[in-house]
């Protein structure tokens, strides 16, 4: 009976570990999945395409911001935006943003919205705090910023750092196609997210 409490213990003591594991192979998927579209996706592209769906895609050469955030999820994640999002919208259209005049879902470009995203990522409990330190961004966290003229953008966080800070790297398509940058805190930061590992 003792030998077996002691192997609980050990079990018990481990699996906390082997959760932390999981979780940074998950996020580790994610990056690797954004990253594989350096070199493929090479310029930004916002045209609204009739997607195939669920699954839609817009060609893989190019897209914008959210793109990159979609095809790697569906990858690493096996989710797909396009139907989460559409669904979601369609139970709670109301909590989602009207600054496209928008009197229904649209499956073809709702989840290619950023601000689309950021209602589902709090909707499902995935937001976490807003800072300034570099250490608080884990690798597949996923990042929302304010461009210039008040464009919001999406990028996700390697898990690449600077040499000089230790800031991490960040994945995402600003104008010319997938790129890996230091560019992290480069602009105004408007929501800070993580997936969590699905569950089987």
């Amino acid at each position: 009976m003792a030998n077996k409490k002691y192997w609980l213990f050990l079990l018990a003591s481990a699996l906390p570990l082997l959760q932390a594991n999981a979780v940074t192979q998950q996020a580790t998927n994610f990056v690797n999945a954004a990253r594989t579209q350096i070199g493929k996706t090479v310029r930004y592209d916002s045209t609204y395409y009739t997607l195939s769906y669920p699954n839609g895609d817009v060609p893989v050469d190019g897209g914008v911001c959210t793109d990159v955030v979609v095809r790697a999820l569906r990858v690493s994640h096996n989710m797909d935006l396009q139907k989460l999002v559409h669904d979601d919208m369609q139970r709670a259209f109301a909590q989602y943003p009207k600054h496209w005049g928008l009197k229904g879902t649209d499956k073809n470009i709702d989840h290619r919205r950023v601000l689309n995203l950021q209602t589902y990522f709090k909707r499902k409990g995935y937001e976490l705090p807003i800072s300034s330190q570099p250490d608080t961004y884990q690798a597949g966290d996923l990042v929302t910023v304010l461009l210039p003229a008040n464009l919001p953008h999406i990028m996700i966080v390697s898990d690449k750092t600077t040499t000089t800070s230790n800031t991490p790297l960040i994945i995402h398509n600003i104008g010319n196609g997938t790129q890996e940058e230091d560019r992290l805190f480069e602009f105004k930061i408007t929501g800070h997210y993580r997936i969590p590992t699905p569950k089987n």
